[in-house]
């Protein structure tokens, strides 16, 4: 079994992401690494380079800055990466995302269990959102729980956007009368969890990635502060970070998220006070999920 690792880049320290960290995280368990990087305004692609790791393989892309839409930019440079994958499958990791070495062997195992199953087309992660520091996390529907990060290779698959996978549809005759050419892929669970520092950064990076993303997604819906949240949508973090990011979390991370006092509650944050209080009435799910299940 060969397992391709991949991502996309640029301007990963002006925007004080852990590339590095995410990178190094993930390398135990893959046969190659492969990095679509566009130079940007840092030296993101020279300290890839500097590693001089013989699994990593480095893509030199340029972005389309006319793509102002729905982040299809992302979904571009992330398949531009996969791609350029040789391995059986193909494991997605985004430069803020890093995996815990307790779990690297459950993750290789379920990789080898379902190699040759042809119900599972991609294995899914739980996933630790941090919000404004390393101890607090998003405990609502509002952020994805789950998420499909494997996929195998053989599968013919797209990136709307940087987050997920559409599998797209065989054409019979009878296929063709449903408009819809593309589905979620069909996944198994890991057992594992994928760790996501985006929102735990410092603050200055979190308003240089507003002032960037928002040119790409036309809702404008990357926020420059931390503050502004409904506290009941978080919770504490109790478990115990990967080793390979904590020397970035003491260097990195914001110290302590400080909450306004004053916000105001947003139309989508009632919305998700009201999940819930139904996913607590009903012990269901309801955040999104951008995969099909296989039991």
């Amino acid at each position: 079994m060969k397992v391709s690792g991949f991502s996309f880049l640029r301007d990963g320290v002006r925007l004080g992401y852990p590339f590095i960290e995410s990178l190094q995280s993930a390398l135990p368990i893959c046969d190659e690494f492969v990095v679509a990087v566009d130079r940007g305004q840092d030296d993101s692609l020279e300290r890839l380079r500097a590693l001089q790791e013989p699994k990593l393989r480095i893509i030199e892309t340029s972005w389309n800055e006319n793509m102002r839409q729905h982040g299809f930019v992302y979904g571009q440079q992330k398949m531009v990466a996969q791609y350029n994958c040789t391995g059986d499958w193909a494991f997605y990791l985004e430069g803020d995302e890093v995996l815990h070495e307790d779990e690297l062997h459950t993750i290789r195992q379920a990789m080898q269990r379902y190699l040759h199953d042809d119900r599972v087309e991609a294995l899914t992660f739980d996933y630790h959102h941090f919000y404004g520091d390393p101890h607090t996390v998003y405990a609502n529907a509002q952020f994805y729980r789950k998420a499909a990060r494997i996929i195998k290779n053989t599968v013919r698959s797209i990136a709307p956007d940087g987050l997920y996978w559409a599998v797209i549809k065989d054409q019979t005759w009878f296929r063709r009368r449903n408009k819809r050419r593309n589905r979620y892929p069909r996944a198994a669970e890991t057992g594992a969890a994928i760790y996501h520092y985006g929102n735990c950064r410092a603050e200055h990076y979190l308003a240089a990635k507003a002032e960037i993303a928002n040119q790409y997604w036309n809702d404008g819906g990357w926020p420059s502060v931390y503050g502004n949240v409904d506290a009941k949508a978080l919770g504490r973090f109790t478990g115990s970070h990967p080793a390979v990011i904590r020397p970035w979390l003491a260097e990195h991370a914001n110290p302590a998220l400080h909450i306004n006092p004053d916000y105001q509650l947003t139309p989508r944050d009632k919305k998700h006070r009201l999940l819930s209080y139904l996913e607590k009435l009903t012990g269901h799910d309801f955040s999104k999920r951008h995969f099909k299940l296989v039991k």
